[in-house]
């Protein structure tokens, strides 16, 4: 095959590839809050989300305007119930039956609601009463769903805050405040038994708050770090959002519940706070939100659960100007309410470069950005990228996570594919660095990772691991 042959057909592959990832990604959901006076009509908020690659959103009531807007655009909706209708919901199985037909029934499945939360933090409340009618009130929605042969196709949860954890580091650790050990079995029971998710909010702009710390911020914002060492399973974690998703999972698994899979019902960062709000700020926003959604859509997922994204709902769709509390709390909107527009660009649009997420800050040292130049006419000899040998493992992952971040394929470094043996960092982050060099021409500024890599005349291909190969 010729030079220019495949470089055609290289962008052919990677046009339809980015095409489907706009259209599939499941795992990409953002929360329309709506404490606000000055919110778009659900009309338009229906067709700006049809305009980007987000495939879910999350209501926090059951507003009929925006599900009747949602209609027929096969965008996955999540409704809630007030925390106020928990004890009818949890003593009349009539007023759950009422709900349901109300606010599911009557709108699927032209409306494609897929999830109730029956209220919101409700355990970590501190209030006893509304705690105690959790799990009944879950169980009767759940009934009134089944009764109208909807109980497969809908499921029944709730949300946690964070704070449901006593202990979350090292993540391994993870455990579950014991005073509410038997209230979050009977829920954890409830979603083991119906397939539902644990749907959780971890916000790593609050543990960035409590530890104002350079590295710190670093670490939350999925930029080039040393690392935390979790010293029980010898992993190392280059980002708090893993960090924090794995501390759940150690969490339930403790709890013998492995098979409940999670879900992130809230993550996000402020682009603006009052002077003492640290870290509230355009660049921390547009670095958090635009390398978390890079991070999902490169499918590598977090050290305890590899190989796949979890749901993740952004925080949020616009701001809510008429939320109490400092600045923060009215300035996680990723669009303006006024005009539609972005607050800052992440590369949800539909329209925009799936392969060019802005990744963070001018101050952070990236690899080169991807881009496809001709080849030469007349090719030289063939050419690899693989790491040099005294890089550090912080330098293998960051390297790793940026290259499958940018619009190569990288499964066939996840659990089953051709390369994911042996199953080490080095062997993955060399796959992948190859793979987004071959992939930008090759162009040889593109393997150089931060100096981390270098180009090589050594096939690094083995058994039945291919690695693609280039020309200088």
């Amino acid at each position: 095959m010729s030079a220019l042959h495949f470089t055609v057909t290289f962008l052919l592959l990677t046009l339809l590839l980015e095409v489907n990832k706009a259209k599939s990604q499941s795992f990409i959901g953002v929360n329309y809050g709506q404490v606000a006076d000055n919110l778009p009509s659900p009309a338009a908020t229906a067709k700006l989300l049809q305009s980007t690659s987000i495939q879910k959103v999350r209501l926090y009531g059951s507003d009929a305007a925006m599900i009747k807007a949602l209609a027929n655009t096969g965008i996955g909706i999540v409704i809630g119930t007030a925390n106020g209708d928990i004890p009818a919901l949890a003593s009349d199985p009539n007023f759950a039956k009422n709900w349901v037909d109300t606010n599911v029934v009557a709108y699927y499945p032209a409306s494609k609601i897929i999830l109730i939360n029956v209220g919101n933090e409700v355990i970590m409340s501190g209030d006893n009463n509304l705690i105690s009618q959790l799990l009944p009130a879950m169980q009767n929605v759940k009934n009134a769903l089944d009764a109208a042969s909807l109980g497969d196709k809908v499921k029944v949860s709730t949300v946690h805050s964070m704070t449901l954890l006593k202990q979350s580091e090292p993540p391994s650790s993870g455990s579950f405040d014991p005073a509410y050990g038997d209230m979050l079995k009977g829920v954890l029971a409830f979603n083991n038994a119906t397939g539902s998710p644990f749907a959780i909010n971890p916000y790593p702009f609050f543990a960035y708050r409590s530890d104002p710390r350079p590295e710190t911020l670093a670490f939350c914002l999925f930029q080039p770090n040393s690392g935390r060492l979790d010293g029980n399973t010898k992993i190392n974690y280059m980002n708090m959002f893993d960090a924090q998703v794995d501390a759940v999972r150690s969490a339930l698994d403790a709890m013998g519940f492995k098979n409940v899979e999670i879900v992130v019902a809230e993550t996000g960062w402020p682009y603006k706070g009052d002077s003492d709000e640290v870290g509230a700020s355009i660049e921390n926003a547009k670095a958090y939100n635009g390398n978390l959604i890079a991070h999902l859509r490169s499918m590598v997922g977090t050290p305890l659960m590899p190989g796949k994204s979890v749901d993740t709902y952004l925080f949020a769709l616009y701001d809510e100007n008429l939320k109490p509390g400092p600045t923060s709390e009215r300035s996680f909107g990723l669009y303006q309410s006024a005009d539609l527009t972005m607050t800052y660009d992440v590369g949800l649009s539909k329209s925009s470069s799936q392969a060019q997420t802005p990744a963070s800050p001018a101050t952070e040292k990236t690899p080169a950005t991807l881009s496809v130049v001709a080849p030469s006419p007349e090719p030289k000899k063939a050419s690899w990228c693989v790491p040099k040998k005294d890089v550090t493992d912080a330098e293998l992952q960051a390297s790793l996570d940026y290259a499958c971040a940018h619009g190569i394929d990288c499964s066939p470094i996840q659990p089953g594919g051709s390369c994911f043996e042996p199953n080490t960092l080095s062997a993955h982050a060399a796959y992948a660095m190859n793979l987004y060099y071959q992939s930008s021409g090759p162009d040889p500024s593109s393997c150089d990772f931060s100096q981390a890599a270098m180009l090589s005349s050594s096939n690094p291909s083995y058994n039945g691991c291919t690695f693609p190969g280039g020309s200088t």
